[in-house]
């Protein structure tokens, strides 16, 4: 009796690793800490229906909108670490809110897993045509001899096209007027209309308003040129060492266990790089960019090392 009871035992324990690396075995939830129709959560969607076909499991997108992300990033950090609650982020959660705001509910360092960077876009810098410029040297003359003439529009106060224009900006040895709107629509309705004369957004909110003739764009934000967007240059290739594409990526609870971390990394990088994803995100100007987990921290840690101080330097706080 003795000798079965330890046969049943060991076949047990022997089948518990395998059993704890099963992903997924319930409900899948991705929580975007952004509301419905923005990027991050438009990205989300095209992934769950890829991976609930994939694997016959159910996949919720979760919108958790507020404090700039935090609200949302916070609910992955306190979820349950099973692999079946996971996050999209970006930077503002991952590390720049921790210095717009002075302190955050949860530890990106402690709290949470990087699974993988999903995709990104480019900012297009943009200007009014009665500006009269034409290129990236022509503008940052302008703005030289002309500090604090000229507004520029952001979509939020702390956003990655407010930190753009600033670093712009500071390149210059310049100043400009902040107007924060509410989102990228309204801040390219004021620029067509020349309530404020330059702004750096994302290129899908520029690229359509082009052909009217009322808004140019310089420059695109990337390290290197796009081939969703041919003939249009980027701030580096111009001298100004500014790079500033709006990523988003993977994240789970911390403690999640890493075989199921490589279960759920591999998932989503097979979806996101899938043909048909590829061609969905095509059209909004964005690209996927998968990376292992520790590529994705050290993304995040350098990119906090290029923002830090530009916010310090342009004063930037949220709160």
């Amino acid at each position: 009796m003795k000798k079965i009871l330890l046969a049943v035992c060991a076949t047990l324990c022997a089948a518990l690793p395998a059993a704890a690396q099963e992903w997924p075995t319930k409900q899948v939830k991705l929580i975007v800490p952004f509301a419905a129709g923005s990027t991050p959560d438009v990205t989300a969607r095209m992934l769950t229906d890829y991976l609930q076909n994939k694997f016959g499991q159910t996949f919720i997108v979760e919108n958790r909108a507020g404090a700039s992300g935090n609200t949302g990033t916070d609910a992955v950090a306190k979820a349950e670490p099973d692999g079946h609650t996971v996050g999209m982020s970006i930077l503002g959660p991952l590390g720049v809110n921790a210095v717009l705001f002075g302190r955050l509910p949860y530890d990106p360092a402690k709290d949470l897993a990087f699974v993988t960077m999903l995709v990104t876009q480019p900012n297009a810098l943009a200007v009014n045509t009665g500006l009269g410029v034409n290129t990236v040297p022509e503008l940052m003359t302008l703005l030289k001899n002309n500090p604090g003439k000229y507004n520029y529009a952001s979509i939020g106060n702390g956003s990655l096209s407010h930190m753009s224009m600033e670093a712009i900006l500071l390149k210059a040895g310049s100043k400009a007027v902040h107007v924060p709107y509410a989102g990228s629509p309204a801040a390219m309705t004021a620029l067509m209309r020349g309530d404020v004369q330059l702004a750096s957004l994302p290129a899908i909110a520029v690229t359509p308003h082009v052909a009217s003739g009322k808004v140019k764009i310089l420059a695109i934000t990337t390290a290197e040129r796009s081939d969703l967007l041919p003939g249009i240059p980027t701030l580096t290739e111009n001298g100004i060492d500014v790079q500033a594409d709006a990523w988003s990526g993977l994240i789970a609870p911390a403690k999640t266990p890493d075989a199921i971390i490589e279960k759920i990394r591999a998932a989503f990088t097979e979806a996101v790089t899938s043909p048909a994803i590829r061609e969905k995100l095509a059209v909004q100007l964005t690209w996927p960019i998968p990376t292992t987990p520790a590529q994705f921290r050290a993304r995040v840690e350098s990119d906090m090392a290029r923002w830090k101080p530009v916010i310090e330097a342009a004063a930037i706080k949220v709160n």
